[in-house]
């Protein structure tokens, strides 16, 4: 009798960098292109910058400044900051359904980078904050808020916005992997993101606070990145802001992107 021997499968080939680049974008597009088919999908980038903006201005403006226009004025370049920090929350709630629901199980049976998945939906998600940033500004247009530095500002503000944004997503992607489902992913993001953001000078003034939290406030990330804005948008001061927020989104990206990664290879 003579005995076969099945050749053992051969070890898959490793992907290249240009190849992964490839992936990586095709499936940022993956995730865009689903909002032509779900324009939904940016319904909590849309109504939640609009809510706030209303609210904020017409609620809280009158008695912290003296009157609408001017709050108006001060707060929005700190209400935009908020919003796109709480938008990396979506990178991690919807990261944590695809891979409870097994999207990733699938995309991982595929010859591709195996952080292409990861990648793309963070750009993605990245991307789509550009139509809350222009909403946000369209409204407040509207409302009267006036820019007073041109294009060149804006196209600053949105840059430096979208590259913090960008690097607290990882933070928000190690949510999304260690949380067991959505609803935790939402708690308890929320319970981090909500100090975070309040105890800035995104809404008022840092010399209205009580001395002790001034100190935090000063040295806030939140703080440092409403201050950038607000140079770029309005005028002031933006050197030293700026690059205390690209030093903060750095340190963001060095501390939780390794850790993210390893917990995405760890969960898929």
């Amino acid at each position: 009798m003579t005995t076969m021997t099945v050749p053992a499968p051969a070890p898959a080939k490793r992907v290249g960098l240009s190849a992964g680049f490839r992936q990586t974008m095709t499936l940022t597009w993956r995730s865009l292109v689903q909002i032509k088919h779900n324009p939904m999908e940016l319904l909590d980038l849309s109504v939640q910058p609009v809510m706030f903006l209303l609210l904020f201005t017409y609620v809280f403006g009158g008695a912290i400044a003296g009157s609408t226009e001017d709050y108006l004025q001060f707060a929005l370049p700190g209400l935009v900051v908020q919003n796109a920090l709480f938008a990396t929350l979506t990178t991690a709630i919807g990261l944590n359904t695809d891979i409870t629901k097994g999207v990733f199980d699938r995309l991982r049976s595929l010859p591709i980078a195996r952080t292409a998945p990861l990648a793309g939906r963070i750009i993605a998600d990245t991307a789509k904050q550009l139509w809350a940033l222009f909403l946000f500004l369209g409204i407040g247009t509207i409302l009267g808020f006036r820019i007073q530095t041109g294009v060149a500002g804006v196209l600053g503000a949105v840059a430096l916005l979208l590259a913090f944004a960008l690097a607290m997503s990882w933070m928000s992607v190690l949510i999304g992997l260690k949380a067991k489902d959505p609803e935790k992913v939402q708690i308890f993001a929320f319970s981090l993101m909500m100090p975070l953001t309040f105890t800035s000078n995104a809404f008022v003034p840092t010399d209205t606070m009580p001395g002790w939290l001034q100190v935090w406030v000063d040295v806030n990330p939140v703080t440092q990145l409403a201050d950038a804005v607000r140079g770029l948008l309005i005028g002031g001061e933006v050197a030293g802001p700026a690059i205390s927020s690209l030093l903060w989104a750095a340190a963001l990206a060095v501390v939780f992107a390794p850790l993210a990664i390893r917990a995405f290879r760890s969960r898929t």
